[in-house]
């Protein structure tokens, strides 16, 4: 007599079953069986629950996800550069146009908005992507030590310099530096900058030997250089030879169509950092971060996105509106400058005059400090913050 066998069933499993005009519908089948008192299986009970909307829906999201997560690869093709928009492709057009080029680029637009990405691209499809891509933002290399940074120094060249140091230039020998807030450098910094781009050569801090180096230089900056030219902050002749090949970042706020692909792609980033599964994003989050002005542009993005995902505790990604700020996006135009421009210009005239009055003099009894009535330190503070030149006051030696 043969054997009978017996198939075990999970407790539930899903199922999907023919109807009578041949379609197919999901169920969720649950088995429980009854035993005896040895504890063998007398006969099951079976319940079935129709879960066919429920399949479609999973189904609906998953293909959804699917085909957004295809659409942010394609629009990343430029590394982390995500998006689709018209404004956003134009720029990445001229990249591919100019990366394979030794030119120089000035690359312009608010701050947040992705310089350095654009910079890292440019090098990536260039002639030197096998050397080095050397960042330096000059806004954050104290100003008396920028110098030293880009160019090096000798042993000796100043208190503190107790052996010969490259400069940053010299490491980016082959390859590409990218001077980021450009608009920040000295007067005498800039005059050795646009030593290097005319003559490819340079001395280092407290050296007399002109080093040859082959570099490609791109410069950033949230600046108006032109005003900066206009002011005598900034030299004509080296924004010329920066401003080779000008490439303007647009602000998120005109990339409306990439916020969705960007919120996509920071998500996707951050949930497998954390360790969440977000499988969709709120119908109002995404349009409250659509509506929203982004001052802080793809930074200020970035940063909500990660701190919702850091309270998130559901599969549905939130925000909380709290979190955007609401300032005003800056509609000045040119001719009604804000009260700000109005006062800081009042203020730079003022210290210009005090300045000329002390013979470019700063502290002591007879310095522009004292006749201001403001501390020596406030004052420096506000001279860096005017880009007021406070050499040119200063009485010719001998005088």
């Amino acid at each position: 007599m043969p054997e009978l066998g017996l198939t075990v069933l999970p407790a539930s499993w899903n199922c999907d079953c023919a109807g009578g005009d041949g379609s197919y519908r999901w169920f969720l089948a649950r088995y429980n069986s009854v035993r005896d008192k040895n504890g063998q299986i007398l006969r099951w009970h079976v319940s079935c629950t129709d879960i066919e909307d429920r399949k479609r829906a999973e189904d609906r999201l998953q293909q959804e996800n699917v085909a957004l997560r295809e659409e942010v690869d394609k629009a990343s093709m430029f590394e982390e550069i995500v998006g689709t928009s018209p404004a956003l492709q134009t720029v990445l057009s001229r990249i591919s146009k100019v990366a394979p080029t030794d030119s120089t680029v000035l690359i312009t637009g608010e701050t947040g908005t992705g310089k350095e990405l654009v910079a890292r691209a440019i090098h990536r499809r260039s002639n030197r992507v096998s050397r080095a891509f050397v960042s330096v933002n000059c806004a954050a290399v104290p100003r008396d030590l920028i110098a030293s940074e880009l160019f090096g120094h000798e042993k000796g060249a100043f208190t503190g310099a107790m052996q010969r140091r490259l400069g940053r230039f010299e490491l980016a020998e082959g390859g590409t530096i990218f001077l980021d807030e450009v608009g920040e450098l000295l007067p005498d910094t800039q005059v050795a900058l646009l030593r290097v781009l005319q003559e490819r050569e340079f001395e280092r801090v407290g050296g007399g030997k002109s080093i040859r180096v082959d570099v490609r230089v791109i410069a950033a900056t949230n600046r108006d250089l032109k005003a900066a030219v206009a002011h005598g902050a900034f030299r004509e002749d080296l924004y010329y030879r920066l401003n080779v090949f000008p490439l303007e970042m647009p602000p998120l706020r005109a990339r409306g169509a990439d916020i969705p692909l960007l919120v996509e792609y920071f998500i996707d980033r951050y949930a497998r950092k954390a360790g969440k599964n977000i499988r969709s994003v709120d119908k109002k989050a995404l349009q409250l971060l659509q509506s929203y002005p982004w001052p802080g542009n793809i930074r200020e993005l970035q940063n909500v996105i990660e701190r919702s995902l850091i309270v998130c505790e559901t599969e549905i990604f939130t925000v909380d509106e709290s979190w955007l700020s609401q300032r005003p996006l800056d509609t000045r135009s040119a001719d009604k400058p804000f009260l700000s421009e109005k006062v800081a210009a009042t203020e730079k005239e003022i210290i210009e005059e005090a300045l000329r009055e002390c013979q470019g003099r700063i502290f002591g009894p007879s310095g522009a400090a004292a006749r201001l009535g403001i501390a020596r330190s406030t004052l420096e503070s506000k001279i860096r913050s005017l880009n007021i030149d406070k050499n040119r006051f200063k009485a010719p030696s001998g005088a």
